[in-house]
């Protein structure tokens, strides 16, 4: 059994070449604001959601994106409201979010 029942990886990337990557569309915002929610919603620590920060997943070319295990499930966002979505059907209701998969 996993130690998280979620652990989520936020790819924030910068690159300084001018080639598109996560953190230039805002994935550390979003980063910080799940992380707080999980917080607020009392669902972080053992059997719970953990939030990581990652570095390059080689994706960059689908926005921002992150990783939900153990699923495996890719996600990719554009603000709060799709953040929330993925809180409350992926880590709340046990659903992926179609939609927003990549």
């Amino acid at each position: 059994m996993s130690y998280y029942r979620h652990h989520l990886f936020f790819c924030v990337n910068e690159r300084q070449d001018g080639r598109p990557c996560c953190g230039s569309h805002g994935s550390k915002a979003m980063r910080d604001y799940l992380k707080g929610r999980v917080k607020e919603l009392g669902l972080t620590g053992p059997g719970g959601v953990r939030v990581t920060t990652a570095g390059c997943f080689d994706r960059c070319d689908l926005g921002p994106v992150l990783v939900i295990y153990p699923e495996a499930v890719w996600y990719t966002f554009v603000d709060r409201d799709d953040i929330d979505e993925i809180l409350q059907r992926h880590l709340i209701e046990g659903e992926i979010v179609e939609r927003l998969t990549v």
